[in-house]
């Protein structure tokens, strides 16, 4: 859980673990914990499966919350961590292609047999370091293997998140999918639009998520040496987990069924003189791509990591399958427009997968606005300094830098903005206006769509420093005014 640290949760994880067994049940890790555990990587959160049923976690545990009592699904709280404590069960009769109709409390066996893949369903006794494995999971982790537990098609209609799923543990654990298990997804690909918007969205933010820094493994791990991994390669550069995550969403035929617009770009080619890289769908991944191993200089404090920015790289060019022109005489791709359109077509994107307004409406500001950096050296110093006090400028930059890395590769317009960007940090003075419009009416203007424009004015003018300061603003304020004022007859 965000702000807890590893060690202490690990801590946690073991004594309920242990309490449950010195009360007599079988209780182990199991699931991701387990996985990631094994893979040297550090578990997030930690499940507890158990022989134990609900009332009796109840009166093992000080506090306890009952989220799926009937499911024997409880959460126990531990300085306040929360963990989730499950009594073994199986399941059967899906139906709707995500819960079951009948649970039934069974061994641990039968529990690890009901669950997805086999690097899954492990279990682990954190007492003893004994490894329970009923479905082939350490064979899999050793070869790098994502397969379902038993027949892939009988998996995935259980829940049809699951085809997206196997891609997203492929490229975060950077695996191969098992190819029977891939067959299946193929065939499969249209059942995800039964999935809720809300699922597919929290999927597809973890799988482009920006890379964290890379692990170093765990001392002690108990699959052979081999078997450990890391979040990242070699010398610590993080696997790109987005831009092989794009990819296999295009081989698996999951892009068409939950992307078609970025679908769309697979086809899509530009001219070669500004993209050498080739379709735009190359680009994209390119983009993706360096977003994990180009990461920007510690020094440019302008770049930003943030949440948003593979979802600004996967649209800022969605539109451009939509306006691509060829002129007939030289032979020249054009996408005029596409930016403005892009704009628009995100939105509707991620409406449909149910993101936040606050961050649809970044997300399209970048869009709109990316193809605005070509321009800056030709800028009017106002217009260039509204660009870098836009709330969106970082985000914006950092789309620009892995916009040319993965075309052309010339990162001079992104320094020359490192450069203006910090010399505008040096001049605090600008950012607030000068004025305000309560400042013109004690000057004797009345409120109303001239007051509007003189403010825009006035700003304009105090970004290309022709007004620096108040007194100098109102001076000018009291002249326009005048100027204003009907003659007298």
């Amino acid at each position: 859980m965000p702000g807890q640290k590893p060690d202490s949760l690990k801590a946690n994880a073991v004594e309920i673990a242990g309490r449950l067994q010195r009360a007599g049940f079988a209780a182990f890790w199991v699931g991701g914990c387990v996985r990631d555990f094994l893979l040297g990587r550090e578990p997030q959160d930690y499940d507890i499966a158990t022989d134990a049923r609900p009332e009796q976690v109840e009166k093992l545990f000080r506090k306890t919350i009952p989220v799926g009592r009937k499911f024997g699904v409880m959460v126990v709280v531990e300085d306040k961590k929360q963990f989730q404590v499950a009594t073994f069960r199986a399941e059967a009769d899906y139906r709707d292609g995500r819960r079951p109709e009948k649970v039934a409390f069974a061994s641990a066996e039968a529990d690890a047999l009901r669950r997805d893949f086999t690097v899954n369903g492990l279990f682990y006794d954190p007492l003893t370091e004994k490894i329970h494995d009923w479905v082939g999971g350490e064979r899999d982790l050793g070869a790098k293997i994502i397969r379902t537990i038993g027949a892939p098609e009988e998996r995935f209609a259980e829940d049809h998140l699951r085809l997206l799923r196997a891609v997203r543990f492929a490229a975060q654990l950077g695996f191969e999918i098992e190819p029977r298990t891939f067959a299946a997804i193929k065939s499969l690909a249209p059942k995800i639009k039964h999935i809720s918007a809300e699922r597919v969205r929290d999927e597809l933010i973890k799988l482009f998520a920006p890379p964290v820094s890379a692990g170093h493994g765990r001392a002690g791990s108990p699959l052979p040496a081999a078997h450990s991994q890391t979040t990242g390669g070699a010398h610590g550069v993080a696997r790109p987990t987005a831009a092989r995550g794009l990819v296999l969403l295009r081989d698996s035929g999951l892009l068409e069924q939950i992307l078609p617009e970025l679908a769309a770009t697979i086809s899509c080619e530009q001219s070669p003189d500004y993209h050498p890289e080739g379709s735009v769908f190359e680009h994209i991944r390119l983009m993706l791509e360096k977003m994990a191993t180009n990461p920007p200089s510690p020094s440019d404090s302008f770049g930003a990591a943030s949440e948003l920015l593979p979802w600004a790289v996967l649209f800022h060019d969605i539109a451009k399958p939509v306006t691509a022109e060829r002129d007939d005489k030289t032979g020249a791709i054009h996408f005029y427009g596409h930016e403005k359109v892009g704009a628009e077509m995100a939105r509707a994107i991620l409406n449909r997968l149910r993101f936040p307004k606050r961050q649809i409406d970044e997300i399209a500001a970048c869009v709109l606005h990316h193809m605005q950096f070509k321009d800056v050296k030709q800028m009017r110093k106002a217009t260039l300094r509204r660009l870098l006090l836009r709330g969106t400028f970082p985000l914006e930059l950092e789309l620009h830098r892995l916009d040319c890395l993965g075309s052309h590769g010339d990162l001079e317009l992104y320094e020359f903005l490192i450069q203006q960007a910090e010399e505008l940090k040096k001049k605090p003075a600008i950012r607030p206006p000068l004025l305000t419009g309560d400042d013109l009416i004690a000057l004797g203007m009345k409120p109303g769509p001239a007051m509007g424009a003189l403010l825009a004015e006035i700003r304009e003018k105090q970004l290309a420093d022709e007004l620096k300061t108040p007194r100098q603003a109102k001076a000018w304020v009291q002249m326009k005014i005048e100027e204003m004022a009907p003659a007298k007859t």
